[in-house]
């Protein structure tokens, strides 16, 4: 299982997902975490594949890549919510 988070390094939400990356991959295996930018084109194409219409998003994913939990937008998810999905 990994996380994905998709956001564009240049928004009024970078600051926040910045920390957020930061804190997972200080406390968490950060191998299992793989940060995108949203107008990159793997950030698009992953943006696409998952319908993703808001940014920042964050994605816990199976390792064959269905999705468990997404959140979009401005309010992120705790830490330890994201962990709970990609550990369980």
């Amino acid at each position: 299982m990994k996380v994905v988070v998709l956001y564009r390094p240049d928004s009024e939400f970078s600051r926040a997902v910045e920390e957020f990356i930061r804190d997972y991959q200080a406390r968490h295996d950060g191998s299992r975490m793989e940060v995108l930018n949203y107008d990159s084109r793997d950030g698009s194409s992953t943006a696409s594949l998952y319908d993703i219409m808001r940014q920042p998003a964050i994605l816990a994913l199976r390792d064959d890549g269905s999705v468990l939990k997404m959140w979009e937008g401005d309010n992120l998810p705790l830490l330890d919510e994201v962990v709970s999905y990609v550990y369980s």
